[in-house]
């Protein structure tokens, strides 16, 4: 061990220049933490969908919804039959939302992929089983519609919980939440005081 700690070590005349480089990496990805929200996603706060702004006709709809005041985002869209699957149903999802998202390659329609169908048709399942009665609708939706076959609950209950909205552009008006800043408060006070002593 001692000696592969050995040669990792960078020569002597590197061990400055190394100490900035790390330094600079960790300040990045600090303030990539910090100003992704990145902790929020270990929530389950229905705002944290929000973090991107494509997403706010989905929140906005969703909060008009009878849906609201019993199931937030996660309950439909992630699972939960494990811990770990749950989590690492997030953290893929998640990944591919924040690349996309990141290279602004968001399409003006957000439509749910596969995987997350299968997940919110399971959810839809969990929660109304008891509801009504399921033995038939389930042996039509359950069985066969990961495979395309049968039909999903939101082929006839169309418009729950997002209502007919579905674009960003369908909804010009909606009033959201406004997100945190990502500058911390000390320099945001220290930039005002500069502005009112330059005036």
């Amino acid at each position: 061990m001692k000696r592969v700690l050995r040669l990792l070590k960078p020569p002597e005349k590197w061990h400055l220049p190394v100490i900035i480089m790390l330094g600079v990496l960790t300040g990045t990805v600090l303030l990539i933490i910090r100003a992704s929200n990145a902790h929020s996603y270990l929530s389950d706060d229905p705002e944290t969908c929000i973090n991107c702004h494509v997403m706010y006709s989905q929140y906005a709809s969703w909060t008009h919804s009878s849906h609201r005041e019993v199931a937030h985002c996660n309950d439909c869209h992630v699972p939960h039959d494990s811990f770990v699957r749950k989590y690492l149903f997030k953290a893929m999802d998640g990944m591919r939302h924040a690349t996309i998202f990141t290279a602004r390659a968001e399409p003006q329609v957000i439509r749910i992929k596969q995987a997350g169908a299968n997940v919110v048709q399971q959810n839809c399942i969990r929660c109304h089983f008891d509801l009504v009665d399921m033995i038939g609708a389930v042996e039509v939706t359950a069985d066969g519609h990961e495979d395309g076959d049968g039909a999903r609950c939101w082929d006839c209950h169309r418009e729950t919980p997002h209502g007919t909205v579905n674009s960003l552009s369908a909804a010009p008006y909606t009033i959201l939440p406004r997100m945190k800043s990502v500058v911390p408060e000390w320099l945001d006070k220290a930039l005002k005081n500069n502005e009112s002593e330059a005036k």
